[in-house]
């Protein structure tokens, strides 16, 4: 999954980026509220973890303008300011959840975790298809033969972007896009790679080629 992280203090900024890369995500990280909105232009977010006190643009102005567009992306307030009013105006205003500063970055992980289960439509931390499934806290996959089978990083993130859209055809660039963030330097045959180690630890089943366009896993069965 692909992360906006807009956050201007940079002992913060990389506290998080490090941990979000440990948990398999992958985050771009910028300091002000007009560069967030220029990502949020060019590219495309699973979710946006935003600090308020920005320069350039407040971070309640840059929610504004992200839900006046109808951008659905799912947005997590990360902030110091503890008032009810800030924390009304943001939840309000189309936030989808509102996180104080000092946290604990597992509480984070574990807050991004519902807010996306709960775009998802599903209250379990389990993504599945009927074919294989995956457990978002162990990072294990298990299928009707296999059960708890231990994946890296980069395969859980592939297995996982395949498993939030089943049916969905994902190309290279697509797949791409959803593990790797800015400064990441991709090999040609990095996906092609990850998909074969997959296949290996789970069976050729579970994921589909569709020759010249990408990859797929079922729809639910």
């Amino acid at each position: 999954m692909r992360i906006l992280l807009v956050e201007d203090d940079p002992m913060i900024g990389d506290a998080i980026q490090r941990a979000l890369s440990d948990a398999s995500y992958a985050a771009d990280w910028v300091k002000n509220g007009l560069t967030a909105l220029a990502a949020l232009d060019t590219h495309s977010y699973d979710l946006v973890l935003l600090d308020l006190g920005l320069p350039g643009k407040d971070g309640l102005q840059v929610l504004d303008i992200i839900r006046a567009g109808n951008n659905p992306v799912p947005l997590l307030i990360i902030t110091a300011r503890d008032s009810l009013d800030d924390r009304l105006r943001g939840l309000d205003g189309g936030a989808d959840d509102y996180v104080l500063k000092p946290f604990d970055m597992p509480e984070l992980l574990a807050r991004m975790r519902a807010v996306l289960r709960r775009k998802g439509g599903s209250a379990s931390s389990l993504l599945g298809n009927g074919v294989v499934s995956l457990d978002l806290l162990s990072k294990e996959a298990s299928t009707e033969a296999l059960h708890g089978v231990a994946l890296s990083s980069r395969e859980f993130a592939l297995l996982q972007a395949l498993l939030i859209r089943p049916g969905a055809i994902l190309s290279r660039s697509e797949l791409e896009d959803r593990l790797y963030g800015w400064g990441n330097e991709v090999e040609s045959n990095a996906i092609e790679f990850l998909i074969h180690a997959l296949r290996r630890k789970l069976g050729s089943h579970v994921i589909k080629n569709v020759r010249g366009m990408g990859w797929m896993v079922s729809k639910n069965v």
